[in-house]
């Protein structure tokens, strides 16, 4: 069955829309990751200045009349990146109705922060009373929830949160849910939103960067988080613009609650089973969209798969320096760009984005091809593989791109 990508929805700190990414991460001039401390003020909460990607364009508000479960700033970024696939949403509706639309989003920040009050008031004062807790805030199928809500969605409904593969396993799924014939669309993908509580995480893990992600550097210090959506409608037919699912693998390895397995083998096993459901070999990927998170181990461990399974030609980049790491969005947004730089009316001359970094090659690394200024796709029919690897040894691969007769 042949399943259809339709123009995405993309929100990140670039800015709005998969056109907007696209311009951004062809050209030389993308906005910088800055210094910021906002995050740590808007909580009233003590915490170091950190390079952090945020979303600092006002958001489209919510409805009057939406139930307070629905609110927290999780939501309103989804709301507000949905205001780009809106008009396909409302063609699947009427053309399939209500009850053949699923929803399936990854996320993993979700709505915690929204009980911040109740928690500081418990911690220093010992009150409990005070501040409601308001528990479906932050449950993991909330941002699902309230798109179905939204729009009347009758069929199957459920957040996916396995870190940082959230948003691409979202795509896996609703994949399955179509070929399954529950269904006849899905919105899908991933939103994260900047929270305390996750880079706080993240710094006792000492792998925040203190300034720009540099992928694949010998210089390399670490991730900078990010907040954003990446969101697609999925279907059997395609809409006026699109690219096609072609496959997606996933394994589990296991090896460590936070560390990737240094062999890569739970990456090589996903990249294989992708590879193998999307029916097309490793020479005829044009482009690998790492996740290529900055940090010692996953740039090791992910090189290392990559240089097995596809040699040392494949063009590779990571676009997390552009974008920030958006943890359980990652997978969606960076799927997302991936459309972008796949589709042709978007990118009529098949750039690819050069990566961003200081040039300095680790030389301990498997060598593979990272991008520079000025490549292109070299392979006639475009396929991108995009990875994403989660705590636990989490591993997922997603393969996009033209169909054969295109």
């Amino acid at each position: 069955m042949k399943l259809y990508l339709n123009k995405p929805a993309l929100l990140t700190t670039l800015g709005a829309g998969v056109d907007r990414h696209t311009q951004c991460l062809l050209g030389e001039n993308a906005p910088r990751i800055a210094p910021n401390h906002l995050l740590y003020r808007q909580a009233d909460l003590q915490g170091k200045v950190q390079y952090l990607a945020s979303i600092d364009e006002p958001l489209r508000a919510f409805p009057e009349n939406l139930p307070q479960a629905y609110r927290s700033r999780n939501n309103q970024l989804l709301w507000h990146a949905l205001t780009q696939i809106e008009d396909q949403i409302h063609y699947a509706i009427e053309n399939f109705g209500q009850k053949r639309i699923a929803v399936v989003i990854g996320t993993s920040t979700t709505g915690v922060d929204e009980n911040l009050p109740l928690y500081r008031s418990a911690f220093l004062k010992e009150d409990w009373q005070s501040h409601p807790f308001n528990y479906t805030q932050q449950q993991f199928n909330a941002p699902s929830d309230f798109v179905a809500y939204q729009y009347g969605l009758k069929n199957v409904v459920y957040g996916i949160s396995t870190a940082c593969t959230s948003g691409a396993r979202a795509l896996m799924s609703a994949a399955r849910l179509l070929k399954a014939d529950l269904c006849d669309a899905v919105i899908c993908g991933g939103v994260d939103c900047l929270s305390p509580l996750t880079v706080s995480g993240f710094a006792s893990l000492s792998v925040l960067n203190p300034a720009q992600t540099q992928a694949f550097s010998q210089n390399r210090a670490g991730i900078n988080i990010g907040e954003g959506v990446g969101l697609f409608l999925m279907t059997k037919t395609p809409l006026t613009d699109y690219i096609a699912y072609l496959g997606g693998g996933a394994s589990s390895d296991a090896y460590h609650m936070s560390s990737p397995d240094p062999s890569g083998n739970g990456a090589k096993i996903a990249f294989e089973k992708a590879l193998q459901n999307a029916h097309c070999t490793a020479d005829q990927v044009g482009w690998i969209n790492a996740h290529g998170t900055g940090t010692i181990h996953n740039d090791a461990m992910e090189s290392l798969a990559i240089a097995e399974i596809f040699g040392s030609a494949t063009p590779v980049t990571s676009t997390k320096p552009y974008t920030g790491h958006t943890l359980g969005a990652a997978g969606a947004v960076e799927a997302g760009i991936s459309w972008g730089i796949l589709h042709k009316k978007n990118n009529p001359q098949g750039k690819l984005p050069a990566q961003f970094w200081d040039q300095q090659r680790d030389e301990k690394l498997a060598p593979i091809a990272i991008t520079q200024n000025n490549q292109y796709w070299k392979t006639k029919r475009r396929i991108v593989a995009s990875s994403s690897f989660a705590f636990g040894g989490n591993n997922t691969v997603l393969i996009l791109g033209e169909l054969d007769e295109e």
